[in-house]
C-alpha cells in the first residue's frame, strides 16, 4: 500500500474524499452520441444543437461550450462528425472556430495534414486569441502532409508574426534543428517553456559544463527526469559561481524533489528572507542532520515577527530536550503570535500533566476553551473530553463536549467527527428527533467528509452501508462543460477548454511565475494544469493543500473557491475510467468503490511504488502480484501497467470482500493492512456498532485509510449522482 509520505507537505492523502461503470460513460458522451444520431437525420442534428446552445451560458473567449464541451475528451475519430456539423452549421461563430481547430488538431494526428489545412484556412482571422497556435498547427500540418518547404515557411512567419506569444517556442523549436539562433532565441525569451528545458537539456548532453543552460534547468525543470543529478553536477563545478539568487533558486528544486538536506544548504545561501531562512533550518530538521536547532534559533533572532519565527518556536519546542526548555519556547508563541497560542497553550498542558502539575495544567486548558473557544485547539480539546467520557461510559458527558464543536468549531477538522459521535450518542440516550437533527447539521456542514456519508446512510439516503456498497451501481453524469480557469490569460483559458491539455499546461509554464508562494487562484489553476497533463498526484496535491493556507485572506479565497463545483471536481477525477468500468462490471464490484480505493492508493498514477515495494495504480505487491496471477492463469504481467494493476486489484479486493461476507469496511480493510490483522481486531471487537469498531481499529494507517477510502466514494457520489447530488444541493449549508 501507498507509504510514501511527501515530507513537509502535509499528509493529506489519508484525510482526502467510482461511478457506475454505465454510467460513467454514459455521462460523457450523452451529449456527442444525440450529435451522431442526428448527423443522419439533418433536421435532429440541428435541434440537438439549438437544445445545447439554449442552455449555453455564453460565447465569449473562454466561456463553457455546451456544444463543444462535451466533445473535448472524446477520441479523434469518435467526433469528426460532430465537429463537422458544427463547425459548418454551429449558431455562433466561436463555436464554429472552436469545431474547426479541433477538426484540425485531430487530423494532424491522423497524418491527414490536408485536410487540416482546409480547416486552418484563414481561421485565425476570425479567432484572434489562438493565432499563434493557429500558425503552429498550420506548419504541422504542412509536416504530416509531407510539404517541407511550405511547412518552414510557416513555421518562420509563426516567428515573425507572433514573437512574444509562448506557442511561438514550437516554431522556434522545429527551426532550431537547423537553425542554432533560433534555440539561442527560445533559451533568451522563452526560458521556462517546457520545450526550452528540452533544448537545454539536448545541449548539455552535447556541452554539460555550461552555467546558463544549467541554471535554466535549474529554475524551470524541476519535474523533469535527472534533476537532482544535474542539481548535484551543477553545485559540485560551479559552486563557487553562484549568485544568492541563484541558490535560492536551486534549493527550491532540491525542495520540490524532497532533496531537503541539500535543500538546506542552498537556503542558507540564498537571499535571506523568513522563508528561506525557515528552510534552512527545517530541511536540516526533516534529514535529520545536525545544526537544525541553531539555525531555528538564527532565524528567529534574524525575523522575529514574521510568522515563520512562530513556526519555528513550535519546531524548537518539539525538539527541546526537557519539558521546561519546551514550555518555554511555547510560552513565546502564546504571547507573540496570537494565532498559534491556542495550539501552543494545548502542547503546554499536555508538558505539565508530564509534570506532575495537572493543577496548573488545567488552567491552561480552561484559558483555551474561554479564551479560545472558537480556536480548531479548544475544538480538538472538547473532543478529546468527549471521547475520554465515552470511554468511561458516561455517554451523555460524552455528547455534552461534542455537540458544541459542531456549533462553536465549525471549520476544524475535528468537527464533522465529533458532531456525527453526537448524533451516536444522542440515540443512545433515546433523543432519536435530536440525533436526526445532528446528522443532518453534519451534512450540511461537512458535506465532504467522511461522516456526512455515515449520517445519509443513517438517515436512510440510497446512500450505501458498510454491507451493501459494494453491490451499488450508482448512475453517473458527469459534467458536459468545462468551468472557466480562475488564473491565466485569455489563449490559456481558450485552450483548456478545448481540452488542449499539452499545449495549455506549456502556455502555463511562462504565464506560471510565483511558483514559490502563489495565489489561491493561481495554485489551483496549477493544479487543474498538471490534471490534464497526468501529474496527478502533484495536481491533487496542489489542490487539495489549498486549504492549509494560513492567512486570513487566503482562508477566506479558499472558502469561496471550494463552494465552485469546480473545486470538487478536479479534487475528484476520473482518469482511468475505461479500465475501472471493465474491470468493475466483470468483478460485480461499484466502480465508485474502486476509483475510491485508487485515488487513496496511488492517487492516479501509474508508476509509483511504496517504500515497501508496492506498484502501480492498485499498490499491488510483488508477492500478492504472484498470487493473483496464479488464481487468474496469467503468465506474463507489469504491474505498473494501468489495466494490469485495476485487473489485479479488483481481483484482490473482490477477494477482501469474499473474505468478509461483502463488508466494504471490513474488506477495505483488509486490502490495506491484511487479512490477519482484521480477523484479530475482529476477534478481538467489543462492539457490534460498526461505527465503533472502525474508531477502534489499531493500525493508524489503516484507521485513515478506511476513512479515506470510503470518504472517496462519497465525494465520487455525491458529485456525480444526480440523485444525491440534489439531495445535497438541498440541505447543504457552506460554512
Amino acid at each position: 500500500m501507498l507509504k510514501q509520505l511527501l515530507k513537509e507537505r502535509r499528509f493529506w492523502l489519508m484525510l482526502a474524499g467510482g461511478a457506475g461503470a454505465i454510467g460513467l460513460i454514459a455521462g460523457a458522451l450523452l451529449p456527442v452520441e444525440k450529435l451522431k444520431e442526428a448527423s443522419q437525420a439533418p433536421n435532429g442534428l440541428m435541434g440537438s444543437l439549438q437544445s445545447f446552445q439554449g442552455q449555453s451560458e455564453g460565447s465569449g473567449i473562454g466561456t463553457p461550450s455546451q456544444v463543444i464541451s462535451p466533445l473535448v475528451t472524446k477520441p479523434a475519430g469518435e467526433r469528426t462528425d460532430a465537429l463537422k456539423f458544427a463547425a459548418d452549421r454551429s449558431s455562433t461563430m466561436l463555436e464554429r472556430n472552436r469545431a474547426r481547430y479541433l477538426l484540425a488538431t485531430d487530423f494532424i494526428s491522423q497524418k491527414q495534414g490536408d485536410k487540416a489545412l482546409e480547416q486552418l484556412k484563414d481561421l485565425e482571422q476570425n479567432y484572434p486569441v489562438l493565432a499563434a497556435q493557429i500558425g503552429v498547427k498550420r506548419a504541422q500540418a504542412y509536416e504530416v502532409a509531407g510539404k517541407r518547404q511550405e511547412a518552414a515557411q510557416a513555421w518562420q512567419a509563426v516567428v515573425k508574426k507572433y514573437p512574444k506569444e509562448p506557442a511561438t517556442v514550437e516554431a522556434l523549436f522545429e527551426l532550431g534543428k537547423k537553425d542554432p539562433q533560433y534555440w539561442n532565441q527560445a533559451i533568451a525569451q522563452f526560458p521556462s517553456h517546457p520545450r526550452t528545458v528540452e533544448i537545454a537539456k539536448t545541449l548539455l548532453k552535447k556541452n554539460p559544463k555550461q552555467l546558463p543552460l544549467l541554471m535554466l534547468v535549474a529554475k524551470y525543470g524541476i519535474t523533469s527526469d535527472g534533476y537532482t543529478a544535474l542539481m548535484d553536477k551543477l553545485v559540485a563545478e560551479f559552486g563557487s559561481q553562484l549568485k544568492p539568487e541563484d541558490w535560492d533558486a536551486i534549493a527550491f528544486g532540491y525542495w520540490e524533489n524532497q532533496v531537503y538536506d541539500k535543500g538546506a544548504i542552498a537556503y542558507s545561501r540564498a537571499p535571506q528572507t523568513p522563508l528561506t531562512a525557515y528552510r534552512s533550518a527545517r530541511g536540516l530538521h526533516l534529514s535529520g542532520k545536525p545544526g537544525g536547532e541553531q539555525r531555528y534559533r538564527q532565524m528567529i533572532q534574524q525575523f522575529p515577527q514574521s510568522d515563520e519565527a512562530g513556526l519555528a518556536l513550535t519546531r524548537l519546542a518539539q525538539l527541546a530536550e526537557t519539558p521546561q526548555t519546551a514550555i518555554a519556547y511555547l510560552d513565546q508563541i502564546a504571547q507573540n503570535f496570537p494565532d498559534r497560542a491556542p495550539t501552543a497553550l494545548v502542547e503546554k498542558s499536555k508538558l505539565l500533566d508530564k509534570m506532575k502539575s495537572e493543577k496548573t495544567a488545567a488552567q491552561v486548558r480552561q484559558l483555551v476553551l474561554t479564551q479560545y473557544a472558537q480556536s480548531d485547539a479548544a475544538a480538538e480539546m472538547r473532543w478529546t473530553y468527549a471521547q475520554q467520557a465515552a470511554k468511561a461510559g458516561n455517554i451523555k458527558l460524552a455528547k455534552q463536549w461534542a455537540e458544541p464543536v459542531l456549533t462553536n468549531n465549525p471549520t476544524s477538522e475535528v468537527a464533522a467527527e465529533a458532531g456525527f459521535w453526537a448524533g451516536k450518542w444522542a440515540q443512545k440516550l433515546g433523543d432519536n428527533d435530536q440525533a436526526a437533527q445532528l446528522f443532518q447539521k453534519v451534512l450540511s456542514e461537512h458535506y465532504e467528509s467522511y461522516y456526512a456519508w455515515r449520517s445519509a446512510a443513517i438517515l436512510g439516503w440510497n446512500v450505501g452501508d458498510f454491507n451493501t456498497v459494494r453491490s451499488l451501481n450508482p448512475k453517473v453524469e458527469k459534467p458536459s462543460l468545462r468551468a472557466e480557469l480562475p488564473a491565466g490569460s485569455p489563449a490559456l483559458k481558450e485552450l483548456y477548454q478545448l481540452g488542449q491539455e499539452r499545449d495549455a499546461w506549456s502556455h502555463w509554464q511562462i504565464e506560471f511565475r510565483n511558483r514559490v508562494q502563489p495565489s489561491i487562484a493561481e495554485q489551483f489553476t496549477d493544479g487543474v494544469m498538471r490534471l490534464g497533463v497526468g501529474e496527478n498526484l502533484d495536481g491533487l496535491y496542489m489542490i487539495g493543500s489549498l486549504r492549509d493556507r494560513e492567512k486570513a485572506e487566503e482562508k477566506a479565497q479558499y472558502e469561496q473557491l471550494r463552494k465552485q463545483p469546480a473545486y470538487w471536481q478536479a479534487l475528484y477525477p476520473f482518469p482511468f475510467v475505461n479500465y475501472i468500468e471493465n474491470w468493475s462490471q466483470q468483478r460485480q464490484m461499484n466502480p465508485m468503490l474502486v476509483t475510491a480505493l485508487i485515488r487513496q492508493e496511488s492517487r492516479f498514477e501509474p508508476d509509483i511504488k511504496s517504500s515497501v515495494g508496492a506498484v502501480g495504480l492498485m499498490q499491488v505487491m510483488p508477492e500478492t502480484g504472484a498470487f493473483i496471477a496464479n488464481n487468474i492463469k496469467v503468465k506474463e504481467y507489469k504491474l505498473s501497467d494501468p489495466e494490469t494493476s485495476i485487473q489485479f486489484g479488483t481481483w484482490y479486493l473482490d477477494h477482501t470482500h469474499l473474505e468478509y461476507n461483502n463488508n466494504s469496511m471490513l474488506a477495505v480493510a483488509s486490502y490495506n493492512a491484511g487479512p490477519g490483522a482484521v480477523a484479530g481486531w475482529l476477534g478481538k471487537a467489543k462492539s457490534q456498532d460498526p461505527d465503533e469498531f472502525v474508531e477502534a481499529i489499531p493500525y493508524p494507517e489503516t484507521y485513515g485509510y478506511v476513512k479515506a477510502v470510503l470518504g472517496n466514494y462519497w465525494n465520487y457520489l455525491r458529485l456525480y449522482n444526480p440523485e444525491i447530488s440534489q439531495k445535497v444541493a438541498q440541505v447543504k449549508r457552506d460554512r
